[in-house]
């Protein structure tokens, strides 16, 4: 018997175990049906890699297995993060493994990730957000869009965040939003005027989609909670409409808030609380876009920094 194995064979295969470890997370209320969501993907991923590799049960992965499996998703192509995340991914399963007796040891532990270079997160100029937020028509979508992204840049709010809203969480008198964030932390949020002032107008058209009962802030043409997706798709469409050149995603809203309050405030602590960063390094990111502006600055400016023209 492997020494990893403590079950016999058929009672430590790859699918049981992995049927029942995501059904262990859909039961936890705390997991989002997103992080559910990327489990599955990630997991999935390592099972058809062990099939390959002839591995039939969890007691079977090797130390050798398991540092093979980030090696080919780099030849893949896959990006540092993703990967992380999937080993990530691998060794939570191994844990719950373990404590069910399945397995003695984590082959995961200690396999890290290739290293790739930290991409800056792209934001909109001040000029491309007001193309975006102040031309919309009077229908009843357009007013919800227009709400949507309004409150991402006022608030700095994750994807997820906006999603999950109920309409309690929005309090008009204190000008601020209750947000459940990553690993289930509370904070709350200012809201900026402009973007009250247009929640105010989505919540007059709100009960023409909404069905009885929706506790959620924003909703879909159903009458039920929008998704992650549909704003996606939304936020990409108003994007083309107003003639972006490049794709628009909601998150490039929530950096560009991050952007331009530390660009006008250069306080580091206040943006990482406004964003839920539970590790202000995640935040320091954003210091390298605000040095990038005053590169740009110095650069057409001093006079003996100037390119010489022919």
């Amino acid at each position: 018997m492997n020494e990893l194995t403590k079950e016999s064979p058929s009672e430590t295969s790859l699918q049981k175990w992995f049927d029942e470890y995501i059904l262990g997370l859909e039961r936890e209320r705390r997991v989002s049906l997103n992080t559910i969501e990327a489990y599955q993907r990630d997991l999935s991923e390592l099972v058809r890699f062990l099939d390959t590799n002839g591995v039939d049960n969890w007691g079977e992965v090797s130390l050798k297995k398991a540092r093979l499996f980030p090696a080919k998703m780099h030849q893949k192509g896959l990006s540092g993060t993703s990967i992380q995340r999937a080993l990530s991914s691998a060794r939570s399963l191994y844990r719950f493994l373990i404590e069910r007796g399945v397995v003695s040891i984590n082959p995961f532990d200690g396999v890290s990730a290739p290293k790739s270079p930290k991409k800056l997160p792209v934001t909109l100029s001040v000029d491309e957000l007001s193309s975006l937020l102040d031309q919309h028509d009077g229908s009843t979508l357009s007013i919800r869009d227009h709400a949507v992204m309004e409150l991402f840049y006022s608030s700095g709010l994750r994807l997820s965040e906006l999603t999950s809203l109920d309409l309690g969480n929005i309090d008009y008198q204190q000008a601020q939003v209750h947000v459940t964030g990553k690993g289930n932390k509370q904070r709350l949020v200012p809201v900026g005027k402009k973007a009250l002032e247009v929640l105010g107008k989505w919540l007059k058209k709100r009960g023409e989609l909404a069905k009885n009962g929706e506790p959620a802030l924003f909703v879909n043409q159903s009458g039920k909670r929008i998704s992650v997706r549909g704003i996606q798709l939304r936020v990409d469409a108003w994007g083309k409409r107003q003639g972006f050149e490049r794709r628009l995603h909601p998150h490039m809203l929530r950096h560009s808030f991050a952007s331009h309050l530390l660009e006008s405030s250069g306080d580091l602590r206040a943006v990482q609380e406004l964003l839920g960063h539970s590790d202000i390094s995640t935040t320091q990111i954003y210091t390298h876009l605000d040095f990038q502006h005053l590169a740009k600055v110095y650069d057409s400016a001093h006079p003996r920094a100037k390119k010489i023209k022919k």
